[in-house]
């Protein structure tokens, strides 16, 4: 058996949290060690906060995630609150300065009515003065293109246990794209597998989805070091912030 719990640990393992190898790390810390209150929407495992409170952030830190497993792993550590449920879900009205949707968890809302909603409900937690940032993989990119067996990954979790990882796109319907996730024994003994689905929008449908919610861009990466959105970009990174924050 391959359980969820095992399934959250191992995803701790595949991405660890690291701001010296990883510019997207680096990128989002900064932005979250400046805040003196954070709402990490889909924090799964919870290691860009704790990194945080362990770097000294003493302000408010807040992480949401539907995934239960994700979850036990992230109140191993009982200084930063934790809330199962998804953004559409939440609640909070005027009590961040920044919220976050990092590690592309924000292509998991797939239809309009999902972005929307998710908006709409990130928007009103944030303070006026707020700002929520995220990023997608730009579409032209076309990364999908690469999930395929010949790029598996070889592993060794905590145990001990040895195993392979892979991806496998099952179609590509407009801008989503569905794909599977094999976890497996290194001779190919599938031990888990699991199935999403990621939308790939492009600038102009995000940006008319955000107007749609209340918010506007105030900033756009096209990479971690905050170059421009160019034919070459591989991420679209979005900064953006109630509409209605002039009238505060």
């Amino acid at each position: 058996m391959f359980s969820d719990e095992d399934a959250a640990a191992l995803y701790d393992l595949l991405n660890p949290w690291d701001t010296e190898i990883w510019p997207g790390d680096a990128f989002y810390q900064g932005m979250v060690m400046a805040a003196s209150s954070v709402l990490d929407v889909g924090c799964g495992t919870g290691a860009m906060l704790q990194s945080a409170r362990d770097h000294g952030h003493a302000g408010r830190l807040v992480g949401l995630d539907p995934d239960g497993a994700a979850l036990a792993r992230a109140r191993r550590r009982s200084d930063i609150e934790w809330v199962q449920g998804t953004a559409a879900e939440a609640s909070w009205r005027g009590e961040f300065e920044l919220a976050t949707m990092t590690g592309h968890a924000f292509q998991c809302l797939v239809t309009d009515d999902d972005v929307r909603a998710s908006l709409l409900a990130i928007g009103a937690a944030l303070r006026a003065d707020g700002k929520f940032a995220f990023e997608t993989r730009h579409p032209q990119a076309r990364a999908w293109e690469s999930w395929n067996p010949s790029h598996a990954t070889d592993v060794v979790d905590a145990s001990g246990r040895a195993l392979r990882v892979w991806h496998e796109v099952q179609s590509v319907t407009g801008d989503v794209v569905a794909f599977s996730e094999t976890t497996a024994r290194p001779d190919g003994t599938v031990l888990r597998v699991d199935r999403t689905r990621l939308r790939f929008l492009d600038t102009a449908t995000l940006d008319s989805l955000l107007a749609s919610a209340g918010l506007e861009v105030v900033a756009r990466y096209g990479d971690w070091h905050r170059g421009p959105v160019t034919n070459d970009s591989r991420e679209i990174i979005t900064i953006a912030a109630r509409t209605d924050a002039a009238t505060q």
